[in-house]
């Protein structure tokens, strides 16, 4: 009979993923480059199965005991890019969060990418295996957009998106979407997706002949924007992070 999993271990980019020091992908790279030693040797692959992360270092730094799953919701302004920094010196989603969390708060991922001109929900955790999880398309987890749009539309056009729609040769699957409310070519439009693709929303909305001056995204999952200050942070509690994160453990995603 074979070991199992929890036997062996699991793959070392899934532990520092957990530990909250990359996702398993920057780690993966971080691997590559040599960056990561187990007993002071350079690892080779990121295929090493390990049950603890003693004498694991990251740029010669110990990587320490991986803090409790922690999950943070931030009202991202527009002109923020998601990244952890540019080169050409645009302001990241970090520049703000500085302010917007306390000093004791522990290195945090986005979950999923806004564009530099998106606003709205931005979820961070700690968490490298939630993080995945829950941008997996498998996942189906819906994310909801408020789009200001000027052209011409009706609700019937847009009940057409929710059998999905081909765009310059990406397909994108089912999006539910409702007119809000309009005043004269200008109207604001619901818009719920479980994919997510790089700037899904614009590129379907354009493709309808409609041009987006102001796009929001209101939720993601069970967790909503409400009315959290644009700029500002907050952890959500304990009772709200774990039913969420048990079904995706009982789904098989976490």
């Amino acid at each position: 009979m074979s070991e199992n999993s929890e036997n062996r271990g699991d793959r070392i980019a899934k532990l520092l993923a957990r530990a909250g020091v990359a996702s398993r992908r920057e780690v993966e790279r971080m691997i590559a480059d040599g960056r990561i030693k187990i007993d002071g040797k350079v690892l080779e692959t990121p295929a090493t199965l390990l049950t603890s992360l003693k004498g694991v270092t990251v740029d010669d730094k110990p990587v320490g005991k991986p803090d409790r799953t922690r999950l943070f919701r931030f009202h991202k302004p527009a002109g923020l890019l998601t990244a952890e920094r540019d080169f050409s010196g645009r302001p990241t989603i970090y520049t703000a969060l500085r302010n917007a969390l306390p000093p004791d708060t522990p290195r945090l991922m986005p979950v999923g990418r806004l564009d530099l001109n998106t606003e709205g929900l931005l979820l961070l955790t700690n968490d490298g295996a939630l993080k995945r999880a829950m941008e997996l398309p498998s996942s189906e987890i819906p994310r909801t957009y408020r789009a200001r749009t000027f052209g011409d539309i009706s609700q019937p056009q847009l009940e057409e998106l929710f059998d999905g729609i081909t765009v310059d040769g990406v397909r994108y699957g089912s999006i539910d979407a409702n007119l809000e409310r309009r005043t004269g070519r200008n109207q604001w439009i619901e818009l719920t997706l479980t994919e997510g693709k790089n700037r899904e929303v614009r590129r379907v909305l354009e493709h309808l002949g409609l041009k987006v001056s102001r796009l929001i995204r209101t939720a993601y999952g069970p967790f909503l924007l409400g009315d959290l200050a644009k700029g500002q942070a907050e952890e959500l509690r304990k009772h709200e992070v774990q039913p969420f994160m048990s079904k995706l453990k009982k789904d098989g995603s976490l």
